[in-house]
């Protein structure tokens, strides 16, 4: 018998199918937003690889929040134009038991085996703070900049790892200095709403800010460059691209700025969770980024805290490397599900 899981983001979506034991038999990548649904994905994925048995438990990490409608699960994607319904996906293609999960829940879940000693495949940890040391059972804080912002946090109840989901990603940008206060007002006026997290620690958070240093025009901005960022079909990457090069003071000025609230954002979440047993950067922007978060300046707003500063210091950080840690984690939660109503 199959399972079927899957991380479903923004940008991209994996799906897998893999044994009882969660081991891979195969797996596929998706543009999201090249589907009208996620149901119409799921259909092509299934009928592309018909020579396995049909999955009967299916369990999917979404990006955005999931609400309970009675027995059923539902959620609307946060960067996308999807509506998930776990009775439609169950009634469609016969699954026996459905479980929507938040995208990092399913990192949470992960990162929770990886902190309890367990080698994952194809997971490395990259230490930020290699002096601090992690307290056994202690709380565990997630969160990773990708398309958004996504947050989780894990308690233990004795050995059991007890995972909170948190949409914390949106909780308001308070600035720091001058330059963040003129960036508030500059996101602002785009989001009059609400000036969140997410708008600035995530991709497209990198382009706004590349948008408001050239605004500013304080550092040489490179006409060749920013025609690049404007073809790109990930711009952000680009502009990370020329700042660990060092080959555009610009691109270098906005990745400074996007490290260090990055680190001010982990910091806070440390906080907020008292989370010793570590703070794990995930997401798909950290481990490309590695060497502008191992240079000091991250570690520097993570502890910037005033009278907790030493407590912050004391919290260990690692760069989680794995491209499919969210899918790893959804894996997981399908092999519990049950295989019957």
């Amino acid at each position: 018998m199959t399972i079927l899981a899957g991380d479903l983001g923004g940008t991209k979506t994996l799906l897998a199918l893999c044994d009882e034991a969660g081991t891979i038999l195969v797996s596929q990548r998706f543009a999201s937003a090249a589907y009208p649904d996620f149901e119409s994905l799921v259909a092509e994925f299934l009928a592309a690889h018909s020579t396995h048995p049909v999955p009967r438990r299916m369990a999917l990490g979404v990006a955005g929040p999931v609400l309970d409608s009675g027995p059923h699960q539902l959620c609307d994607i946060t960067n996308l134009h999807y509506r998930i319904s776990g009775k439609s996906l169950a009634e469609r293609f016969g699954f026996a038991s459905v479980r929507l999960i938040n995208d990092f829940y399913a990192v949470a879940l992960a990162v929770a085996q990886v902190a309890q000693g367990h080698t994952l495949p194809g997971l490395t940890l990259h230490p930020i703070n290699p002096s601090a040391q992690p307290v056994s059972r202690a709380p565990l804080a997630v969160l990773g900049a990708g398309t958004g912002l996504g947050e989780a946090l894990v308690a233990f109840h004795g050995d059991q790892p007890v995972i909170l989901s948190t949409e914390g990603g949106h909780t308001d940008f308070a600035p720091h200095d001058e330059v963040e206060l003129a960036l508030w007002r500059f996101v602002a006026a785009r989001f009059p709403d609400h000036v969140s997290q997410e708008r600035l620690v995530c991709g497209p958070g990198i382009v706004t800010m590349y948008e408001f240093f050239c605004q500013q025009g304080q550092t040489p901005h490179s006409p060749q460059v920013s025609a690049e960022i404007r073809s790109a079909s990930d711009p952000a990457q680009v502009i990370s691209r020329h700042a660990l090069q060092q080959t555009d003071p610009l691109c270098q000025q906005v990745m400074e700025r996007f490290v260090m609230l990055y680190g001010a954002e982990a910091g806070n979440l440390a906080l907020k969770s008292l989370s010793r047993g570590g703070v794990y950067l995930a997401g798909g922007i950290a481990a490309k980024i590695l060497p502008l978060l191992q240079d000091g300046l991250f570690l520097l707003h993570f502890a910037k805290k005033g009278r907790f500063s030493a407590l912050l210091r004391s919290i260990p950080v690692y760069v989680v490397d794995c491209a499919e840690i969210g899918l790893t984690g959804a894996i997981e939660c399908a092999r519990q599900l049950p295989a019957a109503p």
